[in-house]
C-alpha cells in the first residue's frame, strides 16, 4: 500500500501540470490535459496592456487571428508523454515573432522544468528553464 502511495506523489512530483514561469518571469503559463495529451496557455502577463487595451497577437503571420489576446492564449500543443519525464512532439508558438516550432518538455525536479523549442532536430534551438509557481 505504502509503495503505491509512493509511486504516485513521485508522478504527481514529475508532471508539467501547473502554473510556470519563465526565466525572465514576465509571463505565466498553465500546462494542463487536452485530450491525452498537453496543452499550455498563458494565464498571466507582467504587461497585460499595451497603450491601456489588452495586448493582442499582432505579430500572427494569420491575419484572422492577430486580433486575438495575448492573455488566455493556448500557445502550446500536442505534448506527447515520452518516458524519463519528457513530453515531447508538442509545438510552442511565440507570440512576440509569430513563429510556431517543434518543442519538447523534460521534468528536471518537482519546480524546474527544461522547455525547448526548434527546428529541425531538438539538437539546434533554444532552451529555457521554467519554474513551477503553484
Amino acid at each position: 500500500m505504502m509503495v503505491g502511495n509512493l509511486a504516485l506523489a513521485q508522478a504527481t512530483d514529475n508532471t508539467p501540470i501547473g502554473t510556470w514561469t519563465n526565466e525572465d518571469k514576465e509571463a505565466k503559463f498553465e500546462i494542463y490535459k487536452c485530450g491525452n495529451k498537453l496543452c499550455g496557455k498563458i494565464v498571466w502577463l507582467k504587461e497585460p496592456l499595451r497603450e491601456g487595451k489588452p495586448k493582442l497577437d499582432k505579430s500572427n503571420p494569420d491575419k484572422n487571428l492577430q486580433n486575438r489576446p495575448i492573455l488566455g492564449l493556448v500557445f502550446m500543443q500536442n505534448f506527447s508523454f515520452d518516458g524519463n519525464n519528457k513530453w515531447d512532439d508538442g509545438t510552442i508558438y511565440d507570440p512576440k515573432s509569430g513563429k510556431t516550432y517543434s518543442c519538447y518538455m523534460k521534468v528536471l525536479g518537482k519546480d524546474k522544468m527544461e522547455v525547448k523549442g526548434y527546428i529541425g532536430i531538438s539538437l539546434i534551438g533554444r532552451t529555457q528553464n521554467w519554474t513551477r509557481v503553484n
